[in-house]
């Protein structure tokens, strides 16, 4: 069975820092972008960011820009999210996502029908 397991979610204060990891079974995650999306209660999913199959291309959402990193180690079959300088808007079920690479004109990273399989979900909660 194909699957995306994510981890590494827990309590922060405001300025702290927590490193999501996300792993795949049943499949080669090497062959897939990635992303992670994030949804609040009662909002919608939105993509946080982005990462291409190799790892050489990145895209964030402006909310995230200079304060998250998206990375992957395909040995490991892992993308990971390093959230720096977390704010209580941060908090959300973060949720890793991937993508079999397709040419798909005029579609954004962050549309969420790209995406051929999700994660469960991790709880990110920022609070003093």
């Amino acid at each position: 069975q194909s699957q995306l397991v994510e981890s590494g979610g827990g309590l922060v204060q405001p300025g702290g820092s927590l490193r999501l990891s996300c792993s795949s079974s049943g499949f080669r995650l090497d062959y897939y972008n990635m992303a992670w999306f994030r949804q609040a209660p009662g909002k919608e999913r939105e993509g946080v960011s982005w990462i291409n199959s190799s790892g050489g291309r990145t895209n964030y959402a402006d909310s995230v820009k200079g304060r998250f990193t998206i990375s992957r180690d395909n040995a490991k079959s892992t993308v990971y999210l390093q959230m720096n300088n977390l704010r209580p808007e941060d908090t959300a079920v973060y949720y890793c996502a991937a993508e079999f690479p397709q040419y798909r004109p005029g579609s954004l990273w962050s549309d969420r029908v790209r995406y051929n399989y999700w994660g469960q979900g991790t709880q990110v909660t920022v609070s003093s």
